[in-house]
């Protein structure tokens, strides 16, 4: 998966000014110590109380003093492990057994005033109809909502004067041509369309590989201050089959919006 982190890529959607970035989250292997720990990326110390959670097996830790965790499970394939803090921002990466063979350091940022949580969960879009060979197939967990997510929630007045970004903590099962031609996938003869993403009805962003750390600017102009604003996310489609609508099945969490 750490093609995943390497060549994320969001396409610009329409002609609006969409901004794409890598974003590694903050995570540093090392071969020095003997556990998995989470420290605070400005001051290095470690964090304790952080719970750290494999949404998938249903299992969860927290740090100790010292910042330490330990994961006693099994890691039959790639997971989705999302770390949690109050007073930090919410963090995710996907992980597997060779990830985590040596110990790991996971770096976790202070919330800002303005950041907005608008879900930590983990959820699943599509019509639960999908091969083995999809992306991550074998990590799904959920029962599909359906094609698309949408969320509405209040935004305060002062960020206009901000650069916001919609934030995904990690975004897995997507089966588009590109992410195919980076064998994030195994299918052969089909391929999807992106999964959209919209601000307040208007399309921000496509996304077109699996990742993690995923970032979206939105554009001001679409914000709507101290009035309810809506988030929608919509699930791709499989461009090969044209007697019914296959839609792509997909899983994500900790979605945010932070301003800098």
């Amino acid at each position: 998966m750490r093609n995943i982190l390497i060549y994320f890529l969001i396409l610009l959607a329409g002609c609006l000014n969409v901004s794409a970035a890598v974003m590694e989250g903050n995570v540093s292997k090392t071969g020095m110590g003997e556990t998995n720990r989470i420290i605070d990326t400005q001051t290095n110390l470690p964090v304790e109380g952080a719970k750290v959670s494999l949404p998938k097996q249903n299992y969860a830790t927290t740090t100790d003093r010292s910042g330490s965790f330990y994961l006693n499970t099994k890691l039959n394939s790639p997971t989705i492990m999302s770390v949690e803090k109050e007073g930090y921002r919410p963090f995710s990466l996907t992980i597997d057994e060779k990830a985590m063979s040596k110990p790991i350091a996971i770096g976790i940022e202070k919330s800002n005033v303005n950041d907005i949580v608008i879900s930590s969960e983990m959820f699943h879009l599509g019509d639960d109809n999908f091969s083995e060979n999809s992306a991550n197939s074998s990590e799904f967990r959920a029962k599909s909502i359906g094609p698309f997510y949408s969320k509405t929630f209040m935004l305060a007045s002062n960020l206009l004067a901000k650069k916001n970004y919609l934030v995904i903590g990690s975004i897995i099962g997507i089966d588009t041509l590109i992410a195919r031609s980076l064998r994030q996938n195994s299918v052969v003869n089909s391929f999807s369309s992106p999964p959209e993403v919209y601000f307040n009805g208007t399309k921000i962003a496509e996304i077109q590989l699996n990742g993690d750390g995923q970032r979206i600017m939105i554009p001001n102009k679409l914000l709507k201050p101290n009035q309810l604003n809506e988030l929608t996310i919509k699930t791709g489609r499989n461009q090969k089959q044209t007697a019914y609508i296959d839609y792509d099945d997909i899983e994500f969490m900790n979605i945010s919006i932070q301003s800098e």
